[in-house]
């Protein structure tokens, strides 16, 4: 860029005066910005690098969806961004839509080809590191069904049922969002119309897991195809990764993923302002203790 020196400042206010032309006194002209931008650049992309791994790390994660397994809510390709930071405020509820590590407790459902040259190993690897590339075989997006205390069961009246811990009896749900419902038989006992007549006993979620099931039933392996382990299916809590809360790829499809209507009423989660009036009852109780504390120190 040109700098402007048509009209130099000079101390006279012009060429009369002192006879001189103003020349000598003329402010250096400024530099031209573009080799300045070009030299803040890489600091500014490390930044930005830096910002999306703490974002990643700590807020909102973008996963892209590899498999079928949870159609029609979400389709193969599609990309939902991911809360990481919503449950360590509240509990996990029923019919959220959740991303988790299925290390140890699920086997994968697709799989990823390795990449085949360096170029390509470097791509995959920053484009995983801000959460815009493919999710790890590991990871896995289905829908929370039972809850901790939770008996759950298939199937009456073709539907899958949920006891919550106190309850009389279970709650069929109403599931208009899934997908080629196999409606296969399961319980505590573990799988199958014989084992698993009308009425039998539900599988009981254990302290500090959950039981999730994809929204295509036909082609999900989820707790249920795990039944037989350890802990009969179902997911440790502490590998929950976030909420999948928003669709955000491709832009025709995108929508918010809200807990189904089904999962009000009997299986309807505690309130967030109601599990918190404890704190907030503790926090306005401390106030005063604090305030004479600060008083009688001064």
């Amino acid at each position: 860029m040109s700098s402007d020196t048509s009209s130099p400042v000079t101390d006279g206010g012009g060429s009369g005066g002192d006879g001189g032309t103003g020349d000598a006194d003329a402010a250096p002209a400024p530099k031209g910005k573009g080799g300045s931008f070009f030299k803040e650049l890489p600091f500014l992309v490390v930044i930005a690098f830096l910002l999306a791994l703490l974002i990643k790390a700590f807020l909102v994660q973008a996963f892209y969806i590899p498999s079928g397994s949870m159609q029609q809510t979400l389709e193969l390709r599609d990309r939902v961004l991911v809360n990481k930071l919503v449950y360590d405020f509240r509990d996990i509820h029923r019919g959220e839509v959740v991303v988790f590590n299925g290390l140890d407790s699920f086997t994968p459902e697709t799989e990823i080809a390795p990449p085949s040259n360096g170029v390509e190993r470097v791509l995959r690897f920053v484009s995983g590191a801000i959460g815009v590339g493919a999710p790890g075989e590991k990871d896995f997006i289905k829908r929370v069904i039972g809850v901790p205390g939770d008996r759950v069961a298939c199937c009456t009246n073709g539907h899958v049922t949920v006891q919550p811990k106190g309850a009389s009896r279970p709650v069929e749900l109403q599931e208009p969002y899934v997908f080629e419902d196999d409606r296969m038989p399961f319980c505590s006992a573990g799988t199958g119309e014989q084992s698993c007549p009308t009425g039998a006993e539900g599988v009981l979620v254990p302290e500090g897991r959950l039981w999730v099931m994809g929204d295509h039933r036909g082609s999900s392996a989820d707790s249920r195809a795990h039944i037989d382990d350890a802990n009969q299916g179902t997911v440790p809590q502490d590998k929950v990764i976030g909420r999948a809360f928003v669709i955000v790829w491709p832009l025709d499809r995108a929508a918010l993923l809200s807990v189904p209507q089904t999962f009000d009423g009997a299986l309807a989660a505690t309130p967030y302002a109601l599990a918190a009036t404890p704190y907030a009852l503790g926090v306005a109780g401390a106030l005063p203790v604090v305030a004479w504390r600060r008083r009688r120190r001064r």
